[in-house]
């Protein structure tokens, strides 16, 4: 199995966590792997539908283009250099909180998780 941490988790269970973990998403589904997410009940952002919805935050362009402390690209060249990517809860087998297993991995379910965590 793999497991990832999220950094925000929208309705829907789409996480935004560091950058890299959509495609390992995408290679333990290729492979037959189970993918799951740990992360803690505020964690969630149910005022997000879904995962598109959560802002990326943009590094610096010079950790592109300035490697080893001296440019290695081109002056100008445009850099989309994001700190998160955004997997899709299709590829979740589970999320783990601190409450429990949210499976499967929908808005319904997930809201259900929550509210009987706050009793």
């Amino acid at each position: 199995m793999v497991v990832v941490g999220a950094d925000r988790l929208a309705a829907n269970g789409d996480p935004a966590s560091k950058i890299g973990t959509y495609g390992l998403a995408v290679l333990a589904q290729a492979h037959g792997i189970p993918f799951y997410v740990a992360a803690p009940s505020s964690t969630f952002d149910l005022s997000l539908p879904s995962g598109d919805r959560i802002p990326i935050e943009q590094r610096d362009s010079r950790e592109v283009t300035d490697g080893f402390g001296r440019p290695t690209a081109p002056a100008g060249v445009n850099v989309y250099n994001p700190a998160f990517d955004v997997t899709p809860a299709g590829l979740i087998a589970a999320i783990v909180t601190e409450h429990g297993v949210i499976r499967p991995v929908n808005e319904s379910m997930i809201r259900a998780n929550l509210a009987a965590s706050q009793f």
